[in-house]
This record gives C-alpha cells, sequence and structure tokens, in this order.
C-alpha cells in the first residue's frame, strides 16, 4: 500500500480516525494531533510488518489504509503504555 498514491489529505483523514478509534478501545485520552499522527504512523508501522509477513489487505485502498492504521495505532499505544507506564495514568 503506498501511501502517496492514497493522498496526504486521504491519510491525514484516516490516520486521525484510526487513531482516534486506537485511542477508544485502549482508552487512552491523546488528542486531535495525536490521534493523527499515531494512525500516520501506525498505517506505515503496520504496512511494514504485514508486507514483511507476506499479507495483503485486500478491498478498497482506503479500508485497507483504515486497518492497517488501526492496527499500527493500537500496536503504538501499547508499546508506549509498557515502556513507559507512569506517563499514562
Amino acid at each position: 500500500m503506498d501511501e502517496m498514491s492514497f493522498g496526504w489529505i486521504g491519510a491525514i483523514i484516516l490516520g486521525g480516525i484510526a487513531g482516534w478509534l486506537a485511542e477508544m478501545i485502549t482508552r487512552s485520552n491523546m488528542g486531535v494531533i495525536a490521534n493523527v499522527v499515531l494512525g500516520m504512523i501506525g498505517a506505515g508501522l503496520a504496512s511494514f510488518i504485514l508486507n514483511k509477513l507476506g499479507i495483503q489487505l485486500g478491498g478498497p485502498i482506503w479500508l485497507a489504509y483504515l486497518i492497517a492504521a488501526f492496527v499500527g495505532a493500537v500496536v503504538l499505544i501499547v508499546a508506549t503504555r509498557l515502556i513507559s507506564p507512569s506517563r499514562w495514568r
């Protein structure tokens, strides 16, 4: 999944949605900017990992991006909590 073919505006919007969903699932409170950043970085991270595992997300590009961004954002939130648990109290 190539982020440039999807467009930066779409990446920001879907990254924000994915970050917000991850925030709801993990019961975090991080704000809009952090949600967008986590969603976009999460999408890149999840896409990289899924690609290395040979897993391709099918369907419309926006749905594949949203799923990858959500999974990646959740992973990033959980990893941050494991590394620095006092920051998330």
